[in-house]
């Protein structure tokens, strides 16, 4: 497994904005894809992570939403759908590992179904509400070219990915000793 570069809105939106393409099957290849999804993801860290965020536009997601010392229970989801949501929406502070440190609230349906294919390419159908609901759903926006951000006021999408350009850009500057 390997941790790989994911990307983030101030230098890859273009490639974030793609829309992924399902995929065929669970095969070996792509478990090697979803192990270092996961992998990148606990390194990062967060609970949730796209293959587009990776730089693969595939309709892949991997999760956990293990807190703290919590024994860790990796999820894995190709080709996820929603196939039914409450009409019933809850608010939530979102964040994204492709926007770092941007939270933001968002409204979306406190309880949704969804269906995928497991790590063993097995069909699943299950039911999901709380922080599950939530993180699937923004996982899925994600393969859809969608961002968190995107469900926010033009004003506070284009204040948070100035925030984010001028933190990496201060990451990226040189340390100055101090001038005599």
């Amino acid at each position: 497994m390997s941790v790989r570069r994911i990307l983030t809105v101030d230098g890859d939106l273009k490639t974030l904005k793609q829309k992924s393409k399902p995929v065929a099957g669970v095969d070996d290849e792509l478990r090697v894809l979803m192990d270092d999804m996961l992998e990148t993801m606990y390194a990062a860290p967060g609970i949730g992570l796209a293959a587009i965020q990776v730089g693969v536009p595939k309709r892949v997601i991997v999760m956990d939403l293990a807190r703290g010392d919590e024994e860790r229970q990796p999820r894995f989801f190709v080709n996820p759908q929603v196939i039914w949501a409450s009409e019933e929406m809850q608010p939530y502070e979102e964040g994204c590992l492709s926007v770092p440190e941007i939270y933001d609230e968002v409204e979306r349906p406190s309880r949704v179904k969804v269906r995928y294919l497991g790590y063993d390419g097995a069909p699943v159908e299950e039911d999901a509400e709380g922080l599950f609901a939530v993180c699937i759903q923004h996982e899925i926006d994600h393969l859809d070219g969608v961002l968190f951000l995107d469900h926010l006021s033009r004003l506070k999408r284009d204040r948070a990915i100035a925030r984010v350009r001028k933190g990496q850009a201060e990451k990226a500057a040189p340390e100055r000793e101090h001038a005599l």
